[in-house]
């Protein structure tokens, strides 16, 4: 943590001990620490609903922030009053409500999937693999562990994905011997780590507690670990990290730049592109939910926007006239 002080301690604390996803604590410390800089450095006991609402107004109204972020500050605050104070925040009433984007996801065609997937190359070109056959987030994909995948099944199970809920995707057809073929690499690794009395990963929780060889066995090892390794130093473990995002974006961002497709295209896109390709086959939209792991099929009803269909997935009635082959041409 950057500040020692003794109530954003309290925060790590209790965010840790609720099983917080990392990327959530590094927010909600975010937004407590703009708070109590807006609020002019006092302690939050000391504020109360109308210190709250006048921080949320102020994103808004000039900051000109989006709706989104406004509610994940307002959830850091709600979680902070609740949990680490102890006295939840009285009504704040009807509040300004931020700016809703609404830009539809960008979606590759098939054929710009196949280009960028073939400007990628190894563990890259898998990790694309299963981001566009699995419907998968990039985090999801890099923290998957050994026993999240069965090659057998042809499933992936996603652990804590957003929400904190588990699922399971498919593996592509495509990519099940590339994968295999990836595992035994891996495996090699991990025995090389062994011998040298390395091995270690994280654990989730207290896991490394509760089992304390766990982090050196087999299935809790990463599917797709770094190159190096770290020691931790309260420990004295070796351990290696998951793969780290940026190596993914930038290859990825390479073999979009390459392809020269004309869109703004990243790892994400891959996603929309799963679900959107999903539904041109026909697959209903709940099914599609559930591999996306949406907690709401609004979410998900994005994409019947976005289908190879024309705007809203209507036929045209120009579609079904009998014109010459000069109709629509300039004259």
């Amino acid at each position: 943590m950057q500040s020692k002080s003794p109530l954003l301690q309290s925060v790590h604390a209790n965010l840790r001990l609720l099983h917080f996803s990392r990327r959530t604590e590094t927010a909600y410390l975010y937004w407590i620490r703009r708070f109590i800089a807006f609020s002019g450095r006092r302690h939050p006991r000391d504020l109360g609903s109308a210190e709250v609402r006048a921080f949320l107004t102020h994103l808004v109204v000039e900051r000109n922030l989006a709706a989104a972020t406004q509610q994940q500050a307002l959830a850091a605050l709600l979680f902070l009053y609740r949990v680490v104070i102890g006295r939840p925040l009285e009504a704040l009433g009807s509040l300004p409500r931020g700016r809703v984007p609404t830009t539809l996801p960008a979606v590759l065609t098939r054929d710009e999937v196949t280009a960028v997937l073939s400007g990628l190359r190894g563990r890259h070109r898998l990790v694309g693999l299963l981001l566009y056959g699995g419907g998968l987030r990039l985090l999801e994909c890099l923290t998957l562990r050994i026993k999240d995948v069965d090659l057998s099944r042809g499933e992936l199970t996603i652990r804590r994905g957003k929400g904190g809920k588990d699922r399971v995707t498919v593996i592509p057809e495509a990519g099940r011997v590339g994968l295999g073929t990836h595992l035994e690499a891996v495996r090699v690794l991990h025995q090389r780590d062994l011998e040298a009395g390395a091995g270690w990963v994280e654990l989730p929780g207290g896991l490394d507690r509760k089992y304390p060889n766990a982090g050196r066995s087999w299935p809790w090892q990463w599917v797709f670990p770094a190159a190096r390794t770290y020691t931790v130093e309260v420990s004295g473990h070796v351990r290696r990290h998951h793969l780290h995002e940026s190596v993914i974006q930038r290859a990825v961002s390479a073999a979009v730049r390459a392809a020269r497709i004309g869109k703004r295209a990243s790892c994400h896109t891959l996603r929309h592109s799963f679900a959107t390709h999903l539904l041109e086959d026909g697959y209903d939209i709940r099914t599609v939910q559930e591999l996306l792991g949406h907690r709401d099929v609004a979410t998900t009803m994005i994409y019947t926007h976005v289908l190879n269909r024309g705007g809203r997935g209507v036929r045209s009635p120009a579609d079904r006239l009998r014109l010459g082959p000069d109709a629509g041409m300039a004259g």
